[in-house]
């Protein structure tokens, strides 16, 4: 459905407006005038047919504040099926991931503040939840709220952990899209539990910020949290491939799983279409070509197709020069 502005919107309803002066003189047949029309006097079900087509700014800068019908119509349930933060994100980003401003408490307690009004006013219809840097409590209190949820996704939700995670398995099992990236307080439980209590689960995004090259998120991302970068690969890759079978969707870049993990998730979750595991440091080719193998229904494969210096890595680690040589061949990766 198209969107328009609430600019396009007052522009419209003025242009509707004069026309009707216009025609409040003779109609050329002395017909009677025309009366003018009040907008605020427009059916509920007509307001909210409008709205409908209003950006998530204008409705809630907007319309809710012209007058009582009109916020009586912006409040309908129906128009909070899906609260998408991810445009607005992107257009104040300008171009960059991540800005300093969004990791404070400050940006927090206002992203809390748009997802539980919306979670309330949706009335149990919220399908969709697409946001940032949110809270456990606003999640877990939207979780309680929506127990028809399909698609969420908390990008860098630094204060989330597994306890609204446990929320979200325990009343959201109709769960069909799951985005945890760069949120580092959540472990390989939640893994499990939304694996077991949401079985439809066909997209899931654990993506974590790129380590290999912190500097890029210096001075924008807390220097602590880059530090706690989860370790447990691995773990999280076996509770994957055994909890979440009918995955055709996965993203796990920049995680820190070797080929063992690899191995499990491509045994695990054969439906496999789409795998992004670029930043992957820790894969060899050999690997990387076994997991291929075992995905008959692989369509796109994104693979760690990048050097990384020496420096980065203990050469003992590996044994021996010819395995790190294996390792990091330019044309290994390439599809």
């Amino acid at each position: 459905m198209p969107t328009f502005g609430l600019r396009d919107l007052v522009r419209s309803a003025q242009g509707s407006s004069q026309a009707g002066h216009m025609a409040e003189g003779t109609d050329g047949g002395g017909g009677a005038k025309e009366e003018s029309r009040d907008w605020s006097e427009l059916t509920p079900v007509c307001l909210t047919n409008v709205f409908r087509r209003l950006s998530l700014e204008d409705r809630w800068k907007g319309a809710m504040l012209v007058c009582r019908s009109w916020l009586d119509a912006a409040l309908d349930p129906s128009l909070f099926s899906s609260l998408d933060l991810e445009p607005a994100f992107e257009f104040a980003g300008s171009g960059r991931i991540e800005s300093a401003g969004w990791w404070t408490p400050a940006f927090q307690r206002r992203v809390d503040a748009m997802l539980r009004s919306a979670a309330e006013w949706a009335d149990g219809r919220m399908l969709e939840i697409r946001v940032r840097h949110c809270s456990d409590d606003a999640l877990c209190f939207a979780a309680e709220r929506s127990l028809n949820l399909q698609i969420l996704s908390i990008k860098s939700s630094q204060s989330v952990t597994d306890r609204s995670m446990l929320k979200i398995a325990t009343f959201c099992p109709m769960l069909i899209e799951l985005d945890i990236s760069n949120c580092y307080e959540i472990s390989f439980k939640s893994l499990e539990v939304i694996g077991q209590n949401c079985p439809n689960l066909k997209v899931f995004r654990r993506n974590l910020l790129n380590w290999l090259d912190a500097s890029q998120h210096s001075g924008i991302v807390p220097h602590d949290y880059l530090r706690a970068c989860p370790q447990d690969g691995d773990r999280e890759a076996t509770t994957i491939a055994k909890f979440m079978p009918k995955l055709t969707h996965v993203e796990l870049r920049f995680s820190k799983l070797s080929a063992t993990g690899l191995i499990s998730v491509s045994e695990g979750c054969q439906n496999l279409e789409y795998f992004d595991i670029f930043g992957c440091a820790n894969l060899t080719s050999r690997g990387i070509e076994q997991a291929a193998a075992n995905l008959k229904n692989l369509k796109t494969l994104i693979k760690p197709n990048f050097y990384i210096p020496r420096s980065l890595f203990h050469t003992e680690r590996y044994g021996h020069w010819r395995l790190y040589d294996e390792r990091f061949q330019t044309n290994v990766f390439q599809i």
